[in-house]
């Protein structure tokens, strides 16, 4: 005989679910029993939460009943699903109408095996129809709740860590790997994204060796720092490289970088600059073009650091549709580096007390520094960006990118 589930007695705080619901319970039940196992509309327990109840005599009612307001679903597994010969079935069908939804099982006290199989296939919880009463139903019902949200939570928790970690291997597989082999120049590179959490930030780079034993550089700064820029960043640089390959240099390359640019960018505002060499097969001279960029900075053996000529650049890619950048030919030396970076190693501020810029003369200072103190390739690159994110007082807002080709002239 069915039971009918008497109102909620008082219940002591400590027989409640931990952390509470936040509010009143709406509870479904599916049951086929013309008398109804649970035949009260609400039931109240000792911290004011209501449980609402409604009822579905089948699961095409059960589907119209199952809106967004339910909390929680009690199927009845004697009810029959829709394939005959699965004990299951009904139990099954609302999992599958109710993802976002606990759920518990009903059984009768002979069932234990049927219930453990039910919580195997995803229910919450089990309830014995014989032993049923509002105490117990209540509880149950805000346990399977709190189950259902923190099971919830963990799913959400483990799907944020596996994409967290494809995006990093993603992001690790678009950082650039130099083509240098051949060449007796060393190169070293760091970089370091704004975006919290980011590998990978508007700046990008690249370095390759062209069969004629020429060595091409650049390095350019998409504006913004999020995912879109850090994306087209890849693209021009991607594009770069196989122009490269292709023989373009000079106004022809960046003059069909831009028309890259002009095709990906989201909005007419986005624009990138660029900065770019060609250091002949002998390493004693290099093409340089600026877009809107930084100068490089080039230290040569004996001799202080300093930027390179720059008041003859053309403007960022993307600003005007039909600048011109023109190749200034510079003069290397035997021994010398030549370190290329973006604008977020020079905007950091110059103390944690004061809003002054650092700019390109704090840092040729700073460089020159640290060259005195000996330090040089992948030493160098470190120290400069640490003593920069050290001179700002924190992390630097902007992504940085440095670059550095360097060259002893008494190995050759």
């Amino acid at each position: 005989m069915p039971v009918p589930v008497p109102r909620q007695r008082n219940v002591p705080v400590a027989e409640t679910a931990p952390g509470g619901t936040g509010g009143d319970l709406t509870l479904l039940v599916v049951e086929d029993d013309p008398a109804g196992t649970l035949s009260v509309p609400e039931l109240l327990d000792a911290t004011g939460t209501r449980v609402r109840i409604r009822t579905a005599r089948n699961l095409t009612e059960a589907e119209r009943l199952l809106t967004d307001d339910v909390h929680c679903v009690i199927v009845d597994l004697a009810l029959p699903g829709r394939a005959q010969d699965d004990t299951l079935g009904a139990l099954k069908h609302i999992l599958r109408l109710a993802p976002r939804h606990a759920v518990l099982a009903l059984t009768g006290s002979g069932d234990a095996e049927l219930a453990a199989e039910a919580v195997r296939v995803g229910a919450q919880d089990h309830l014995v129809r014989e032993e049923l009463d509002g105490r117990l139903l209540t509880r149950a019902v805000r346990y399977a709740v709190e189950r259902k949200r923190a099971d919830s939570a963990q799913v959400k928790l483990a799907e944020s860590r596996l994409r967290a970690q494809e995006n990093a291997r993603l992001e690790r597989g678009l950082l650039p790997t130099p083509l240098l082999e051949g060449s007796d120049l060393r190169f070293a590179a760091r970089y370091r994204p704004g975006r919290s959490r980011a590998l990978l930030g508007g700046d990008f780079y690249d370095t390759v060796r062209t069969p004629d034993g020429t060595v091409h550089a650049m390095i350019g700064d998409v504006c913004g720092h999020g995912p879109d820029e850090a994306a087209l960043g890849v693209e021009l640089r991607i594009a770069w490289r196989a122009l490269t390959f292709a023989g373009l240099c000079g106004d022809d390359l960046l003059s069909t970088l831009q028309q890259v640019l002009e095709h990906e960018r989201e909005s007419e505002e986005i624009f990138a600059t660029l900065c770019t060499v060609d250091i002949s097969p002998d390493g004693r001279r290099a093409g340089l073009c600026l877009a809107g960029h930084p100068s490089p900075l080039i230290a040569r053996h004996g001799r202080a650091a300093q930027l390179l000529p720059y008041d003859d650049g053309g403007p960022a890619l993307g600003l005007l549709p039909r600048a011109r950048w023109p190749r200034r030919q510079v003069e290397l030396g035997g021994s010398w580096s030549l370190m290329m970076y973006t604008d977020g190693l020079i905007e950091g501020r110059q103390g944690p007390e004061t809003k002054q810029r650092l700019g390109q003369d704090g840092m040729v200072a700073m460089i020159n520094r640290q060259l005195s103190a000996g330090l040089e390739g992948e030493a160098l690159l470190e120290a400069a960006v640490g003593e920069v994110r050290e001179l700002n007082g924190g992390d630097l807002t902007d992504d940085v990118a440095v670059l550095l080709l360097s060259r002893n002239g008494t190995r050759r």
